[in-house]
């Protein structure tokens, strides 16, 4: 009620006081553990004040009655880690109009106003003023098929990671240990490099072997090291600079072919999968038809890409990948625009006569132009 009991007065813009209540834009800074929530009106208002909510079942019942209370025009916020995709997937189950944001659009949105103070309250509040301001794009999520695919490539690359990692220990270690052994066995992340270093980690173990019983080794299930190798090996051994070095880096040195063959195993493994899902797509075979796109290739683009419709043309898809190059001049200065991007990615500058542009044409049905 007013002073004058006259009834009672609504807080905001004319507009909402003829309505009541009018379409809010909610803001959510993304936390590991929890989030902050808050809203907004159109015109900038705070509709209600920032709330902390869990990252559980609790936490989501809660904010589903903070976002009940009116309606809801548009939901913000962060792409932070993988923290939100749980909350994503529930809002988009509820029907709600969810934005993913890239940070630095909301970092450098929130740095207009030169605050020198930063909290979850206060970047939760920025997040939802910026939804009401920019209106960003609807997000939407992969379906169930791309994002398996795009988790099993991503762990792939982990994997390779993880390999090339051991292969890099296995160089240490085998310089030190048995130098001249990269002399007749070029390759320490094969098979054979392996299977020799597995039972025979260093210069003193292979000196100690049986040319004999070094020959009969079967390195991958077919073939043997042979009589020619394992002599040259032990003879090598013998005289090596690395003679000194003992048990623990035969211990190293064993512990790192296992896991290298445990990492090879794997990544096969993986391959096959991505392999069987990337039949359940049609452009998967597609791509595949393109002269020098194989699985793994053809797996990452739809991985990385997900819907093709969602783009406008090619050159929107071009622009996405990052194989347009940038055009930057201030005053006098005048940067340099290269005729082509194959430097600085493994892409060419479209438009090209090379497989990147064939892959545009299977995908889109025409070449890009060049983007200034």
């Amino acid at each position: 009620m007013d002073k004058r009991e006259h009834g009672r007065l609504w807080r905001g813009s004319p507009a909402d006081q003829e309505v009541g209540i009018s379409m809010r834009y909610v803001g959510i800074d993304i936390g590991s553990d929890s989030h902050v929530v808050a809203a907004v009106t159109a015109d900038g208002t705070v509709a209600f004040k920032p709330t902390g909510i869990t990252e559980d079942a609790a936490g989501y019942a809660k904010l589903f009655a903070l976002l009940g209370q009116a309606p809801v025009a548009l939901v913000t916020m962060e792409a932070t880690g993988h923290y939100w995709r749980n909350l994503f997937a529930a809002l988009a189950a509820h029907g709600y109009a969810v934005a993913l944001l890239n940070p630095l659009r909301t970092r450098r949105f929130a740095g207009e106003d030169l605050a020198r103070t930063k909290t979850d309250s206060i970047d939760a509040l920025g997040i939802a003023r910026f939804g009401a301001q920019k209106c960003p794009a609807v997000t939407r999520l992969p379906d169930a098929a791309t994002d398996a695919l795009r988790e099993l490539v991503r762990h792939r690359d982990r994997l390779v990671a993880d390999f090339g990692n051991r292969v890099r220990q296995l160089h240490r270690l085998v310089d030190l240990g048995f130098p001249e052994f990269r002399r007749h066995v070029k390759s320490l992340d094969s098979m054979l490099a392996c299977t020799l270093l597995a039972e025979y980690p260093n210069a003193q173990a292979f000196a100690g072997g049986t040319p004999r019983r070094l020959a009969k080794l079967v390195y991958d299930g077919v073939h043997k090291v042979g009589p020619e190798l394992a002599a040259a090996l032990i003879a090598a051994a013998k005289v090596s600079v690395g003679h000194h070095h003992g048990p623990a880096y035969r211990i190293q040195v064993r512990h790192t072919c296992q896991d290298l063959d445990l990492l090879r195993r794997r990544i096969r493994e993986l391959d096959g999968d991505i392999t069987r899902q990337l039949d359940d797509y049609e452009v998967g075979s597609l791509l595949t038809s393109i002269e020098g796109i194989g699985t793994n290739t053809a797996a990452r683009l739809i991985a990385e890409l997900g819907d093709l419709s969602h783009f406008r043309n090619a050159a929107a898809l071009a622009a996405y990948i990052g194989v347009v190059p940038g055009l930057k001049q201030s005053g006098k200065r005048r940067g340099q625009r290269p005729a082509s991007v194959r430097s600085a990615t493994p892409a060419c500058a479209p438009p090209c006569g090379c497989r990147c542009s064939r892959l545009y044409v299977a995908i889109l049905g025409s070449r890009p132009s060049t983007i200034a």
